[in-house]
């Protein structure tokens, strides 16, 4: 049985202070807490009923308890929890992305993404495409609140995300790495010659990418429209963009190398 204040120490993680604090996150779920553990995130409370079967042998330390479908209930952050909540330690990711990682494949950073449903949805879209790390400034939502873990999917498992001062990041990029950004006046994605390296800058919902940041952008890209001239919504969502931006240069590439 759970106590009030093991139920009260899981829900505090909602909180991005008390995640900072206790270096830990809520992920719930078979799918995606299936997927952290199979990746290698350390498990320290899992809180499953009958039915949930753990993909793997959990290590000693991990606290296991075993509790109703009523106690699941009252627990979660979830209107309909599945099998599982688990808390993970938050892993350190500082020491497997450098500014030499864009010379050798697709990164991509996000200037002040704010909405969790987006960077959930953009993570999930990274892995997809086979995009390893996601760079993000000080602004961008936090990667592992439990709404931007949920929208994963279980991707979080595989895409590792990194928050940092993007000036910084790209300042320090190797010389001649194509940065690759969407604007309203920039040229047509599907006529330009992408690159299947460099770093793709996605901007805030509202504002788009930053002008401190658009400084950095080599080239400025554009998701047209069809017809050129339609009357048209202002712009795609964030998220949306990213996906369509991802498939053309995996799409480019693969038909290069065939």
């Amino acid at each position: 049985m759970l106590s009030k204040n093991k139920i009260k120490f899981i829900r505090s993680l909602e909180q991005k202070k008390n995640r900072r604090q206790e270096n830990a996150f809520i992920a719930e779920g078979h799918k995606t807490v299936g997927d952290l553990l199979l990746a290698g995130f350390q498990p320290l409370l899992i809180v499953h009923t009958e039915e949930w079967k753990s993909p793997i042998s959990l290590p000693r330390d991990t606290e296991v308890i075993t509790v109703s479908d009523e106690e699941l209930r009252k627990t979660s952050l979830l209107l309909h929890p599945q099998q599982v909540i688990a808390i993970l330690k938050i892993p350190d990711a500082s020491n497997s992305l450098t500014p030499s990682t864009a010379s050798d494949d697709l990164v991509l950073c996000l200037d002040g993404v704010q909405d969790p449903g987006n960077l959930g949805t953009i993570i999930r879209t990274a892995d997809w495409f086979g995009i390893k790390h996601i760079v993000c400034s000080q602004q961008t939502v936090d990667a592992f609140s439990p709404k931007v873990v949920q929208a994963t999917m279980g991707s979080i498992a595989r895409v590792s995300v990194h928050y940092t001062d993007l000036t910084s990041f790209l300042t320090s990029l190797p010389e001649g790495t194509p940065v690759y950004g969407t604007f309203l006046d920039g040229k047509n994605l599907y006529h330009e010659q992408l690159k299947p390296n460099g770093v793709i800058i996605m901007g805030n919902e509202g504002n788009g990418i930053s002008p401190e940041i658009a400084r950095h952008v080599t080239h400025r890209l554009l998701i047209p429209p069809y017809p050129a001239d339609s009357d048209t919504a202002e712009s795609l969502n964030v998220s949306i963009a990213t996906a369509i931006v991802c498939a053309e240069f995996r799409r480019i590439n693969s038909v290069n190398n065939s």
